[in-house]
């Protein structure tokens, strides 16, 4: 986004794996309507304009690490919005070609958005969501507590003296049982 009647950086790097020499780049706005238009003999050179519009600035540099291939377009107007498609040849990688596009919008002026409402919003969703959160992990410690508990009185209803009644005569001792039907 740029605001009318100002400079906007419209910026562009390459990589390349094996180096260049003679490499072209240009610069396209619509896709067809060319406004700069380079080439960089080597790594230690840099680059000689061929064709550029008189209000496109250069303001890359390639024998730098980061292989820049920059410009600025001055004095941005309403009809310069629109796509910018940066495109790079390297006849040493095949003539290999690569191309990156910029969308450029131009406004009357910056508006500043006032987020209060929007982050209001955003901190009750949260806080909802975190007390949600809360309430199962208080609601799966209650219930882990009531069922250790009803465990612990199973156990007490259950639970034998752990005594032999078996000489007793008692209910369940082996004076009781049955003997088993003769055939």
């Amino acid at each position: 986004m740029a605001l009318n009647n100002s400079n906007v950086l419209l910026p562009c790097t390459f990589t390349t794996c094996i180096g260049f020499q003679d490499l072209v780049f240009t610069w396209y706005f619509n896709s067809t309507e060319l406004i700069y238009h380079g080439k960089i003999k080597n790594k230690a050179s840099e680059p000689t304009v061929i064709q550029h519009n008189p209000r496109v600035e250069f303001v890359g540099s390639t024998t730098k690490k980061d292989n820049n291939i920059s410009i600025v377009l001055n004095n941005v107007e309403f009809s310069d919005a629109g796509k910018y498609t940066c495109h790079v040849k390297n006849p040493k990688e095949k003539n290999a070609q690569h191309n990156a596009t910029i969308f450029l919008t131009v406004v009357h002026k910056m508006v500043k958005t006032d987020n209060t409402v929007t982050l209001i919003i955003v901190g009750v969703v949260g806080g909802l969501i975190g007390l949600l959160i809360l309430f199962m992990l208080i609601k799966r410690v209650v219930l882990f507590i009531i069922k250790k508990t009803q465990d612990g009185k199973k156990e007490c209803l259950v639970s034998s003296s752990g005594n032999d009644n078996t000489e007793n005569g008692l209910a369940g001792s082996k004076a009781e049982q049955k003997a088993p039907p003769k055939a």
